[in-house]
């Protein structure tokens, strides 16, 4: 008995001595307008025990001593230590101020990163505390749905199938960048968001400019720009492990972990996740596989060296072919789940629209601090896609008569099956193909900022992206046939039995390399910034075609545009809670390269192609208080030399395409925004 006394005591002071060795730290981590700040990072110092601070910017963090210092620190922001002990282990308010020099590294690495109340746009920040409270089972583009100026939509509802308006502008006209890298497609400039699925699970902050903005690249955007910035040595040491549910099966299991700044200059993080689902609209499900991985190195005070590789691996159901609004209102469900593109073959669910694609990011940043006045950065990148999309050849898939049921019933693929194999010798009548998308895309992105003195600085680069994308329609499918006839003569597949994997109606290669440069003067004193800028670029494009008859392959002839921009603004503070700006810009841009050439089909120049012409000018008004913030804007687009395609069916079935140069007259826009 005295033994378990003597033990019992022993264990009692064992734990008495943890208690009184471990500090329990609250606060809340505000700007110096005292508005809170998500996602700050709070560590004690000289150790990697930290938190971040929620939505409200409030923290706990228990320490294993009983008095230390804590390090507060949050991007655009100077870093804050604040000393605790068991007396004092609530902080209460800690305020951070801004420093446009603790920007100046983001700025230039992203080349698109704003400072607020300097730079003078409208621009809107989303930190990674946001993105984790409020995306739920949304897609990433959903975030920004909330955002002044941005139309956020699904389109047809299938996975990353999602698109992005800008003050009216779509995905062609807003530059999007993850990391400072473009990702636009370079032929369309589209935005395929289900080739970053992943982004919502590492994303360190994400902004958005609306209007001419703020980034150093060689070939500016009109609508605006959105830029994600990925997780790196900012990244705190653990991990955390995700699984989330939701209606019509959604399923999604994750893990990220991060070593935080090491010992020796590394800091790795990884994030891997698969999300899987059924869809909310009928015959919409999906798979996929995100990948994130970052290794960075801090070589010394002056270099640092960053990898990163992101991706996602991914399939889902699409709503391809659009119907009327009566058509989809006197459907079964009213309209809101029925997709006309799906239905069943053996028991089983099959697409007569599908998309699959696998698009990763690779690249290497390297940032040198020349010195206290001038810094380098440089990001060399590659992505090689690879995928496509189903579509039909055939009229029975939107035949009526091939559906189970009613017009607003599954597809039949049975019965188009069993016609298929009935016809034996004569060949399959519809069938499924693919069309084709592979490309491989390198560039490099390198700026250079410099303060000439203290009130004027120097930014400019260099800006190279070269690009080959092959396209082309490919048999995937025959649907129980022997075989597909291709009766169109003008092509080199054209009077033959096409089985699965022979190519039809196109086969190309399409090149577009560009190059430019861009420079930037900024002046800076007291509550005055004024920038000017200016960037020249040279877009080049040709054409390889191995589709058409009689031809072993025909090259197009080089088309070069030359293009150019000019742009100016102003931002003054009225007080601390006040600041007015302005901005104006003139460019002279390069069309897409589907508006070089007359067609898919044709390596013939369209003559008629030229630069749109645009200029822009914004007028914004700004009021931030702890309880109360307003933004106002007045801003305008007048679009010269707009130029334009459209393809129309022609009376005997043919498609006719159509460029059309017209002018945009002026239209006046306002955006109005208050928070409470």
């Amino acid at each position: 008995m005295r033994n378990f006394k003597n033990l019992l005591f022993v264990a009692l002071l064992l734990v008495t001595a943890t208690v009184l060795g471990q500090t329990k730290i609250t606060g809340t981590v505000v700007d110096d307008t005292n508005q809170p700040l998500p996602g700050a990072s709070v560590v004690v110092k000289g150790t990697t025990n930290g938190t971040s601070t929620d939505f409200d910017g409030k923290f706990t963090l228990t320490a294993d001593v009983n008095s230390g210092t804590v390090v507060i620190s949050f991007i655009g922001f100077t870093n804050r230590e604040v000393a605790f002990s068991t007396s004092k282990a609530n902080l209460k308010m800690i305020k951070l101020t801004e420093d446009a020099g603790a920007l100046d590294e983001i700025v230039v690495t992203a080349t698109s990163f704003a400072i607020g109340r300097k730079t003078p746009v409208a621009v809107s920040t989303v930190k990674a505390a946001d993105i984790e409270a409020k995306l739920g089972t949304q897609e990433f583009p959903e975030i920004l749905k909330s955002t002044p100026g941005v139309y956020a939509t699904r389109q047809g509802g299938g996975y990353g199938d999602g698109d992005i308006n800008l003050r009216g502008f779509r995905s062609q006209n807003i530059a999007v960048m993850i990391n400072g890298i473009p990702v636009n497609d370079m032929e369309n400039g589209n935005v395929y968001w289900s080739n970053w699925a992943g982004l919502s699970d590492v994303t360190s902050a994400m902004q958005v400019q609306r209007g001419l903005g703020a980034s150093k690249v060689a070939v500016p955007s009109i609508g605006g720009t959105i830029n994600i910035i990925s997780k790196s040595t900012d990244a705190l040491k653990g991990g955390a492990i995700t699984m989330s549910t939701g209606n019509n099966g959604y399923q999604k299991y994750g893990m990220t972990l991060s070593t935080g700044m090491m010992d020796n200059g590394f800091a790795v993080t990884a994030s891997a996740s698969k999300v899987s689902g059924e869809g909310y609209v009928n015959g919409l499900q999906f798979e996929g596989t995100n990948y994130f991985l970052n290794v960075s190195k801090q070589i010394n005070d002056n270099h640092k060296l960053s990898f990163n590789a992101i991706g996602t691996i991914q399939e889902h159901g699409q709503r391809f072919y659009k119907r009327t609004i009566a058509e989809y209102k006197a459907t079964e469900q009213g309209g809101q789940r029925f997709n006309p593109d799906w239905g069943y073959r053996d028991g089983k669910v099959e697409n007569s629209s599908f998309n699959s694609y696998h698009k990763p990011q690779l690249s290497v940043n390297y940032d040198w601090t020349i010195s206290d006045k001038t810094f380098l950065t440089t990001a060399v990148y590659a992505s090689f896609g690879s995928g496509g999309g189903r579509r039909t050849q055939g009229t029975k898939f939107t035949n009526n008569d091939y559906r189970l049921g009613d017009i607003d019933q599954p597809i039949d693929f049975d019965l188009i099956v069993a016609e298929n194999k009935a016809s034996g010798a004569y060949g399959a009548t519809d069938i499924f193909a693919s069309s084709e998308n592979s490309h491989e895309w390198y560039g490099i992105l390198s700026t250079l900022k410099t303060d000439l003195t203290e009130t004027l600085t120097f930014s400019g680069g260099v800006d190279v992206r070269d690009y080959v994308g092959s396209h082309w329609y490919e048999v995937t499918d025959l649907l129980g046939g022997e075989y597909y006839f291709n009766d169109d003569l003008d092509e080199k597949t054209g009077g033959q039995a096409l089985k699965v994997g022979d190519k039809f109606s196109k086969d190309y290669d399409g090149h577009v390399g560009r190059y430019g440069l861009f420079a930037q003067l900024e002046y800076s004193k007291d509550d005055l910034s004024v920038f000017f800028s200016s960037s020249v670029s040279n877009s080049v494009y040709s054409k390889v075609d191995r589709m058409s008859f009689g031809a072993e392959t025909r090259e197009s002839e080089s088309a070069d545009f030359l293009g150019y921009s000019t742009k100016g603004g102003a931002n003054y503070n009225i007080d601390d809670v006040q600041n007015v700006f302005a901005n104006v810009g003139y460019f002279s841009r390069a069309p897409i390269a589907d508006q070089v050439f007359n067609s898919d089909y044709d390596v013939d120049l369209y003559e008629g192609a030229l630069n749109e012409k645009v200029f822009s000018f914004e007028l914004g008004y700004g009021f931030k208080t702890q309880m109360f913030s307003a933004n106002v804007n007045l801003y305008n687009t007048s679009w010269l030399d707009r130029f334009m395609t459209f393809s129309l069916p022609g009376a005997s079935g043919e498609v006719i395409t159509s460029n059309v140069t017209r002018f945009r007259r002026f239209t006046p826009r306002f955006r109005n925004r208050f928070l409470i």
